[in-house]
């Protein structure tokens, strides 16, 4: 799937909205609703008057590590990503050339046995490839030191191009990150859920809207290459799998806040279409083909189109819904990236349902 979307340099978000101004709060976004082909254009702070009492938010608690980390190869020097812990302590990393500016570029993985000198005395010996799709990827093994001591200490947030500069880890964190007690966490902000602020969660549950609270951590995204989703660490607790098929069976509607929590919750879905408690990995790549069993609804951040997000998108709104979406963010001059405004894709509105609802 493609869509003929070109994203104007300018609209790219290279500053937190919090630092574009004084008095600005993260919830001081844009948010452009789309309800089927209808479109409308909000602030991020009018949300609780668009959701209703008895839907869900289903938020990913994912928190984001300080997961780039300058290195060595020989006398070259590298930026290691750090992507996805394995089970087996090896840790999928991407390896990026430093652009002199403060970003990073794409370079050649591999080959296996390639060693990566790191700050503090460890090193990271590649294994091999994670996918035979790509080289992209490579599993590594480190020695010398923890890899959460070596992210602790020498780590900052993945950094793309279109920023300004290096920001602290703590814009990277959302309102609803929780620390991992193993020390995994996500690579990249799970960003749908950035412009969220304490205050606009107290309203929200205020108005009777439900939190349900699932964790993906998720890795590096393929920039670049647009590579299909690779398999990713994911938990649904037991409470929110119950208060999900509550939600479902009220007829409130589930919204998942970011692709994240889409593809948490629809890993945790049988073909009965009960959410049940599962903890693991996931390989599922949400198609129109398999279509959404528990989500209504998504808040997602503005990103450059690739195939396996818009797939997502398209399985969630339809292609009519998510082609006028993207031609009204650009049309309204929306902002793009993690630190830009947000788009919530709804069902389109039923005139008689909305009547019944108000009897």
């Amino acid at each position: 799937m493609t869509l003929a979307v070109r994203v104007p340099e300018e609209l790219s978000a290279r500053v937190p909205v919090e630092q574009r101004g004084p008095g600005l709060d993260r919830d001081a976004v844009r948010l452009l609703v789309s309800r089927g082909t209808e479109v409308s254009h909000h602030a991020f702070r009018e949300l609780p008057r668009l959701l209703r009492a008895g839907d869900l938010l289903v938020v990913n608690t994912s928190a984001t590590l300080a997961a780039a980390v300058d290195g060595r190869i020989g006398h070259a020097r590298v930026v290691v990503h750090f992507s996805t812990r394995g089970d087996d302590g090896r840790w999928a990393v991407e390896l990026r050339d430093p652009d002199g500016r403060g970003s990073t570029r794409a370079r050649a993985g591999g080959p296996a046995g390639t060693e990566v000198r790191l700050p503090g005395g460890a090193c990271l010996v590649l294994e091999e490839p994670l996918s035979a799709r790509g080289d992209r990827l490579w599993w590594a093994r480190a020695s010398g030191s923890e890899v959460a001591g070596v992210l602790r200490v020498h780590g900052r947030p993945v950094r793309y191009a279109y920023t300004a500069r290096d920001q602290p880890l703590s814009v990277y964190q959302t309102v609803f990150a929780l620390p991992s007690a193993d020390g995994a966490g996500s690579a990249e902000m799970p960003s749908a859920a950035r412009p969220f602020t304490g205050r606009l969660v107290a309203e929200l549950v205020s108005r009777g809207v439900f939190f349900a609270p699932v964790t993906l951590h998720a890795g590096v995204a393929s920039a670049e290459s647009h590579e299909p989703p690779y398999p990713e660490r994911f938990s649904v607790p037991e409470s929110s799998a119950r208060l999900i098929n509550a939600v479902k069976a009220g007829r409130g509607r589930v919204v998942a806040v970011g692709t994240t929590a889409v593809r948490a919750v629809e890993s945790a879905v049988g073909p009965d279409g009960v959410v049940r408690a599962r903890a693991g990995w996931t390989d599922l790549v949400v198609t129109p083909e398999r279509g959404v069993r528990v989500v209504d609804g998504l808040l997602t951040g503005l990103h450059e189109p690739e195939a396996s997000h818009l797939l997502m998108l398209e399985a969630i709104a339809g292609r009519a819904a998510l082609d006028r979406g993207y031609d009204e963010a650009l049309r309204g001059r929306y902002l793009w990236h993690e630190f830009g405004d947000v788009h919530l894709i709804l069902p389109p509105q039923n005139p008689h349902t909305e009547h019944c609802s108000r009897n």
